[in-house]
């Protein structure tokens, strides 16, 4: 039996997300449905997440220290990484002394933050099917890697990176250096190493929504959503769309490893699997022990959303993953490098039939930021796709 308090109580369930952005944010609003006290971190102030939170703190999340005098200080009954940039040493040392729960685990948390630890995971632990790869420390390996095996094109991305940063695509000696020099600039936490994939002429790729929540005998149980088809661009999400179409044997497959990888990472929580498909062949890309950008999708096609679901599982609930309708988000970019900006055309955007926008709060704009999304609904997932890019379209973020 799960038992909830009371926010702002003595007898209240404290949750700390580590990451505050759009994601988070929603995770914090889910969580407060259920009458839960939030804690929202993030490295600069009044991200998304802190304004709607009960409690909003601001440190380097990366700096052991600073991560652990904060757990210590609030005492939260789970901490949530929503990042990757975080001290997960630290959080495996204070789960171990039973200072706090780690979602899905601490162990889970370290692995999965950078992509070298998950990849050998797959690989060479769980041995599932993975592009071929090698893991760099300079440009000299890079190039020893290419000519060794891995072959042109290829693709190199920082071990410790998001939406896209620093990934690129080598297609012949000509892009190398440019490559190594993006990935330096786009790690986490800096210039380091990074991973150089073979190429995989997929057909499609898609996110596999997974989650293990307790059922009602109290075992944990896997649950999956439909999966999600994505177009991403230099490594970053555009738009996604749900579901999408899968022959019988290569959506069972993506569910064998989705899974796979599940199972041995462990605890309790949603996870986003990447998986390239061709036919009925499936590679394991990347996962993500948290709610995925491409899963803002289920904001309008699920009963319950990817965030609700995060939320119920931690808390040992349970959950749904039924489609309430087929549909589709498309990213709103910020346009402007600016702060405070201002959206003009919302009213334009909101009358493209069956469609809904969350435009994120972040205080500061780049030209590349993501600052909303358009969401939209249909029978037909290719006119829900339309309408969510047309909608997507309509908003003009300018500097005020």
């Amino acid at each position: 039996m799960t038992t909830l308090g009371t926010p702002l109580s003595p007898s209240a369930t404290r949750v700390m997300l580590l990451g505050s952005g759009e994601l988070g944010k929603e995770v914090l609003i889910a969580l407060q449905r259920l009458g839960v006290e939030t804690i929202a971190v993030d490295r600069y102030e009044n991200a998304p997440g802190q304004q709607v939170a009960h409690h909003a703190r601001t440190i380097t999340m990366s700096d052991p220290a600073q991560l652990k005098a904060l757990i210590e200080a609030e005492r939260p009954h789970l901490v949530v990484p929503e990042i990757e940039a975080i001290a997960t040493p630290m959080l495996q040392e204070l789960e171990a002394a039973g200072v706090v729960r780690v979602i899905p685990t601490a162990r889970a948390a370290r692995l999965t933050m950078d992509r070298e630890g998950i990849r050998r995971l797959a690989a060479e632990t769980l041995g599932l099917p993975t592009s071929p790869y090698k893991f760099c420390d300079s440009l000299d390996e890079l190039q020893a890697a290419i000519d060794a095996g891995i072959g042109y094109p290829c693709i190199v991305k920082p071990v410790m990176s998001s939406s896209g940063k620093g990934q690129s695509k080598i297609d012949g000696p000509a892009d190398v250096q440019k490559a190594w020099d993006y990935a330096m600039s786009g790690g986490r936490v800096g210039p380091g190493r990074i991973i150089v994939e073979g190429f995989i002429a997929f057909d499609y790729e898609i996110t596999q929504l997974t989650v293990r929540a307790r059922g009602a005998n109290g075992d944990i149980e896997t649950h999956f959503c439909d999966p999600i088809g994505h177009v991403q661009v230099s490594g970053d999400y555009v738009e996604s769309w749900q579901p999408h179409p899968m022959t019988p044997k290569a959506l069972a497959e993506s569910r064998r490893v989705a899974k796979a990888v599940t199972d041995n990472l462990g605890g309790l929580g949603l996870f986003g699997v990447e998986l390239f498909v061709k036919g009925d062949q499936v590679w394991f890309s990347e996962v993500s022990p948290r709610p995925h950008d491409t899963g803002m999708v289920t904001m309008i096609t699920q009963w319950q959303n990817e965030f609700e679901l995060h939320a119920r599982a931690i808390l040992g609930l349970p959950v749904s993953t039924a489609l309430k309708s087929p549909g589709a988000s498309a990213v709103i970019y910020g346009a402007v490098d600016a702060t405070g900006i201002v959206f003009d055309g919302v009213d334009e955007a909101l009358q493209v039939p069956q469609t809904e926008l969350r435009l994120f709060g972040k205080p500061e704009s780049f030209t590349k930021r993501r600052m909303g999304v358009a969401l939209a609904f249909d029978a037909d997932v290719e006119k829900a796709r339309s309408q969510a890019k047309l909608a997507a379209s309509k908003v003009r973020p300018r500097a005020a």
